[in-house]
């Protein structure tokens, strides 16, 4: 049977609110029928942002978390779809103003009084307050890393302290990639649920 595209876009709707009110209530099956749905869209959005890189993945799991633990404030009478591109959005401008404030630019060089070029780096000094709150929050973070079990502990540390790609860790631990990546994103979603309100970000 043809459906023009608005009664495409309401039966999606009307899925779409079926889906959170069954995810808001506990079954998991909900999230990942969410996900799986709109995981490409995501992704792809997320790309045009920030480019192709190794981020991409992660900055796509961190919207889905962040909007999971947040669907009890989400409002039917918009689209899901619109509500979670805006907070993929608003996650990969976070991102790009953090990326951007850990460089120095080299695009605007400055000129010394002897005519050579220099070039302005932002002063990364600290305040002994700042370093005792971010030696405060990395304990906090740390601690709650350790709480994780096994199998999620060793492929967090291994994706953001030792900083390796999803296919080395896959290769490393002889996990298929789609394992690693749920992991990963398990891993996430405990964190975020435990350090919620504690560390700032979460």
């Amino acid at each position: 049977m043809y459906q023009t595209p608005e009664e495409r876009r309401e039966q999606s709707r009307t899925e779409d609110k079926i889906l959170i009110a069954d995810a808001i209530a506990g079954k998991q099956d909900a999230y990942k029928r969410l996900m799986k749905k709109y995981h490409n869209a995501i992704y792809h959005l997320i790309i045009r942002m920030v480019g192709n890189n190794d981020d991409v993945e992660d900055l796509t799991q961190e919207a889905f978390i962040k909007a999971f633990h947040s669907l009890a404030s989400f409002n039917d009478e918009f689209a899901f779809s619109t509500w979670l591109y805006k907070i993929a959005t608003n996650n990969c401008i976070d991102y790009l103003r953090k990326r951007k404030l850990k460089t120095f630019s080299i695009d605007r060089p400055l000129s010394s009084q002897d005519g050579d070029q220099q070039y302005e780096i932002p002063d990364d000094s600290h305040t002994p307050d700042s370093e005792i709150l971010q030696d405060q929050q990395t304990s906090t973070i740390q601690y709650a890393i350790d709480q994780l079990p096994e199998k999620y502990r060793v492929v967090i540390v291994m994706r953001h302290q030792e900083e390796k790609s999803y296919e080395e860790i896959a290769d490393e631990l002889e996990l298929p990639l789609g394992t690693v990546k749920a992991h990963i994103f398990r891993a996430r979603e405990m964190l975020y649920k435990n350090l919620r309100g504690k560390v700032g970000n979460y």
